[in-house]
This record gives C-alpha cells, structure tokens and sequence, in this order.
C-alpha cells in the first residue's frame, strides 16, 4: 500500500494545490488578461498530474518503470477493444441522449435553434454577422470531428490522467481488493480528485440546491461507472493508451447532446451523460463489463495488468536476482 499513498498523496497535492492556486483565479477573473481558450488550457493541464504522480512514485520507491502498462498485448487480440474504446463513448452518449429526449421530447429541437441563436449572439457581440444556415453547417461540421478525431487528439492529455488511474492505481488496488471493491474505491477516488473543479461548476454548475456535495457525490457516481468502462478497455488490451482513447473520445462527444436542447437540460438528468439518465447506456454498458470482469476473476481468467512491482520488491532487487 505504500507506493499507492504516495501516489494518492502527491497527485491530490499537486492537483489541488494548482487548481486552487492557478485555476481558480483564471476562471473568476482574478487573473487578468487571460482570454477563455487561455483558461481551458489552464483547466486541462490538471491532466497531467496524475501521470507526474506515478514518475515521482516509481522514481522515489525505485521501483523502476518496468510494467508500464503501456503496450497492448498483440495487435489484433486488442485492435477490438481499441475500437470499442474509440467510439463505444459516443454511440453510448447518442443512446443516452435519445432516452432524454424520448422522456422529455419538448427539449428536443433538431433544428439547434436554441445553440445557433447562442452562437449568432456570440458573433454579433465582436460585430460579426453569421447567417443561421453557416451557423447550423459549422456545428454539425464539429460532430464527426469529435466522433473519429477528437479521441487521438485528446490523448495528449487524457494519457496524463489514465497512466495514472487505469495504468497504475487500478492495477495496484486490485492487488489488495477483488475487481469489484477496487472499481468502487478508486472510482469515488477519481471522481473526489475532481472536486475542486466540481466546487466551481464543472459538469454540474453551482446553482443547484445540495452545492456543492451533491455534485462531488454524482461525479464520484459517474467517475465509476467511466472508470468501469476504461478499465474494462485497458484489462482487455493490456494497456492504458486504450483508456486514454476512451477518455479522449468522451471529452470529445460529452457536450454534442446539448446541441439539440432547448433547455440545456440537466446536469443530473441529461441529455448530457453526466446525468443519470443521459447516461443510462453507459451504465447498463458499465454493468454489463464489470459482471464479466467478476465472472472472470471467480474463473481465474481474469488478466488484469501489472503496474509496477510489489511494495517490497525494487528494481535493484530484480537487478540482483539470479537469472532463471
């Protein structure tokens, strides 16, 4: 469990302590002179410190970079679960969205008015005049970008979190717990790494009735059900690039419902798949993938990946072990 602390311990640290310290004045304004895309940026560099997390990890407790859980297992026997790790989010998300619109249908409106009035306001303000047909042809341009591009774009930085989540805490949990227990635990982790952007309105704004715990204790629930997902990818091609896909691909297509709303819907509803019913695919899809995983732990079949070495093996010692 000791390399597990010092992971949790020093990407919480650096995490929060950038996020309160650096995001926080960039998104209220205190910093000045940082336009919006400037301080999208600042708010996605927090990706990287898990991956700094596991380097200061492994570099401390020299214990080595040997499996990084990096390369997949063989191209074709992973090529599958690449794919389903690359569009899987987005077909779920599309899923989840039309049983929200099938449930609330006066949200529904296909012709995006509402977001292409938005963006005509938007454009009018820095005295740019867009016509409503250029407006509607620019966004439905965005959505097969976010579907086949934005997943391998995004692993620039989703890399940064899932080597440290799927690549390294995961594996090292299960060590100690059954798949099961180990899913829930680091995914309520995860989902309370994400609590300071959380406190400020990410995914779940700041205006509802319960701030800000209620949206801490639904981005747990659904950083579980996620991470249920990511791991299921990764065990199966034995690599975490295929979870940073994954990842990618949701951060990619995790705001497209919200084109068709009226309302702009729910954050704990939908359409988005943060809510629990513009995210009812992902959790029946989630269910699904963690009854396999127990049914194949209970089989001795299932081959979760080794991150790492045990607490108390360092690589000296695999160094000074006689060679078979």
């Amino acid at each position: 469990m000791r390399r597990i602390a010092i992971f949790l311990a020093v990407t919480f640290a650096l995490t929060w302590a950038y996020e309160f310290g650096v995001v926080y004045p960039a998104s209220s304004g205190a910093l000045t002179g940082i336009p919006p895309v400037a301080a999208q940026f600042v708010t996605g560099a927090a990706m990287f410190f898990p991956a700094i997390g596991v380097l200061v990890t492994r570099l401390v407790t020299r214990e080595g970079f040997k499996n990084s859980v990096v390369k997949p297992r063989g191209f074709k026997k992973s090529l599958p679960w690449f794919a389903v790790a690359w569009f899987g989010p987005a077909i779920l998300s599309v899923i989840g969205a039309a049983v929200y619109f099938l449930v609330f249908p006066q949200d529904f409106d296909p012709s995006m008015g509402a977001f292409v009035a938005s963006t005509q306001q938007q454009a009018a303000a820095t005295g740019a005049e867009l016509p409503a047909d250029t407006v509607t042809m620019m966004l439905l341009a965005q959505l097969p970008f976010a579907i086949f591009l934005a997943p391998v774009l995004n692993i620039f930085t989703t890399f940064g979190e899932e080597w440290g989540w799927r690549g390294y805490l995961v594996p090292k949990v299960s060590t100690h717990l059954r798949i099961v227990p180990t899913l829930l635990v680091t995914g309520v982790i995860w989902g309370l790494w994400h609590a300071p952007l959380t406190i400020i309105g990410h995914n779940y704004g700041t205006g509802y009735p319960t701030w800000p715990i209620g949206g801490i204790a639904a981005m747990c629930l659904f950083c579980i059900v996620v991470g249920i997902f990511l791991t299921y990818v990764t065990v199966r091609t034995g690599s975490c690039l295929a979870a940073a896909i994954g990842h990618g691909a949701i951060n990619g297509f995790v705001s497209a419902a919200l084109l068709f709303s009226v309302t702009g819907g729910n954050p704990f509803v939908g359409p988005l798949p943060v809510g629990i019913i513009g995210g009812s695919a992902f959790v029946v899809v989630a269910a699904f993938m963690l009854r396999d995983l127990h049914r194949r732990e209970k089989e001795g079949t299932l081959d979760m990946p080794k991150a790492g070495l045990p607490d108390d093996v360092t690589k000296a010692d695999l160094a000074r072990a006689p060679k078979a």
